[in-house]
């Protein structure tokens, strides 16, 4: 009974012995910050531009075809990165050649015979070789040109409805409108080294293309997409690890991105509910921080479609991304909407304040076939006085030929002098008019591989109203 007594009051004691040194053992010093091993955390970035990337290139000046291998000169219009280092800025020189003029189909060559065009344009293929940088650098490169090129281009941005009187925006949308300025800024700087015709130049080029044979002409500002065949190669830089704190997080709201389309789309043809990507052409920084670098991929689809139909309805095409992607990291949901976009200056296409994109008609059409129906009604007029009869079938002829085939219909109309046969040119050319403009099939929205875009990211920007406009009420003032 003793013993078993006695052995917890000794274990007891023993247990306090043992933890008895670990109060009073002294705390030991902080290890000294090892420098070997923070050098060792940066990371040696590789600045490359990979395979497939386009080089967006505008061409400086007409250029008169002439010949194969005739040279060509053009600048970059787009900058391009690799990963968040600029490497070749816009506006850098760039060297290439036309490589082959195509052949006129024989059935080309008769539509032309019978609209007076006796030299219709020929297809002409050109390549780009070479990007001179500032300093005398000179970088020599492989590239192909994608479908869709050889357009002149213009930038085209969604409606602003926030701008109304009596709302205002929130901070988020203000950063867009700011970020969207300056990116319009950056396009008509770009655009400024386009060596643009005078007036009187563009008058001359004007009545030269009504010529049945004229010279053919590349003209300046014609946009062309370079897909590289070969990466290229601009070095590496070391990037510390504060510079990458950022990177892979959510993109702060009211950012907007620049990107290119990897998914061709056309209103005719595409699918409801068909998948849509687009790749970052621009890192995006908050601050001094890198959020995402160039390469990261926008995911979505195509919520909205419509085919151009007959009696000239357009099309309409509304595309939604809702998941980025950055290079190499975890895919996260977004809010995505399309601000910006390229498109040729013939397509007049047309941003809603959604984003969503529609075919327009321009209202000259009213004015073209309005003269057209006014020269082929000069044609029909009938002539009673005897002295007038003459000269009145020649001015008839002439109008009527006008009508019909523009200024070779005018030549064949003063020379023939035939009332019959104007009559017969002006209803050609008031039928083909009024089949054109008014009964054939709209535009559709056509956006090829690698056009340009901004997309903003975050929630959806909505106005907020004034603290003197109850909701639910008009933003328009009541008239009195």
């Amino acid at each position: 009974m003793l013993a078993r007594r006695i052995l917890p009051i000794v274990l007891l004691a023993s247990l306090g012995v043992a933890q008895e040194p670990l109060k009073t053992r002294p705390a030991a010093p902080p290890a000294a910050p090892d420098k070997d091993a923070e050098t060792a955390k940066d990371q040696t970035i590789a600045l490359t531009v990979p395979k497939g990337a386009p080089l967006e290139i505008a061409l400086k000046e007409n250029v008169r075809v002439k010949k194969a291998g005739q040279e060509i000169h053009g600048h970059v219009l787009q900058p391009v990165y690799a990963f968040d280092h600029l490497v070749v800025p816009a506006g850098a020189d760039v060297k290439g050649r036309i490589a082959r003029i195509d052949g006129i189909s024989s059935k080309k060559r008769v539509l032309g015979i019978l609209n007076g065009d006796l030299t219709p344009p020929r297809n002409v293929e050109v390549e780009f070789s070479e990007i001179d940088l500032a300093g005398g650098q000179h970088i020599p490169f492989q590239a192909v040109i994608t479908p869709g090129s050889g357009r002149s281009i213009q930038l085209v941005s969604a409606k602003n409805d926030a701008r109304k009187k009596g709302v205002i925006q929130d901070e988020a949308a203000k950063k867009i409108d700011e970020a969207k300025r300056q990116a319009r800024e950056t396009w008509n700087q770009a655009m400024k080294q386009v060596k643009d015709p005078g007036k009187l130049r563009r008058l001359e080029h004007y009545a030269v293309a009504q010529l049945p044979i004229r010279p053919q002409y590349l003209h300046a500002g014609t946009v062309y997409f370079a897909e590289l065949q070969q990466p290229l190669d601009f070095g590496s830089e070391v990037v510390k690890p504060s510079q990458l704190s950022n990177l892979g997080t959510p993109p702060p709201d009211g950012s907007l991105v620049h990107a290119l389309l990897v998914t061709p789309l056309d209103s005719a043809t595409t699918q409801k509910g068909a998948e849509v990507e687009a790749v970052l052409s621009r890192p995006l920084f908050d601050g001094d921080r890198l959020v995402l670098c160039e390469g990261g991929r926008l995911k979505g689809s195509v919520v909205q479609v419509r085919p151009a139909r007959y009696w000239h309805h357009n099309g309409q095409l509304r595309i939604v991304f809702r998941e980025l992607v950055p290079p190499d990291g975890i895919a996260q949901r977004v809010v995505a909407g399309l601000e910006s976009v390229q498109a040729g200056r013939n397509e007049n296409i047309k941003l809603d304040s959604e984003g969503g994109a529609e075919a327009t008609t321009p209202h000259t059409r009213y004015l073209s076939t309005g003269l057209t129906l006014a020269l082929t009604t000069a044609a029909f007029r009938q002539h009673t006085d005897a002295d007038d009869v003459a000269n009145g079938e020649s001015n008839n002829a002439a109008a009527g030929g006008t009508a019909g085939f523009k200024l070779v219909g005018l030549v064949m109309g003063l020379a023939i002098k035939s009332q019959p046969v104007g009559m017969a040119m002006g209803a050609y050319g008031s039928a083909r008019s009024v089949y054109s403009h008014f009964i054939s099939k709209g535009r559709d929205v056509v956006f090829a591989k690698n056009t340009p875009m901004e997309i903003s990211l975050g929630p959806p920007h909505k106005p907020v109203l004034t603290p003197a406009q109850p909701e639910g009420t008009s933003a328009k003032p009541e008239l009195q």
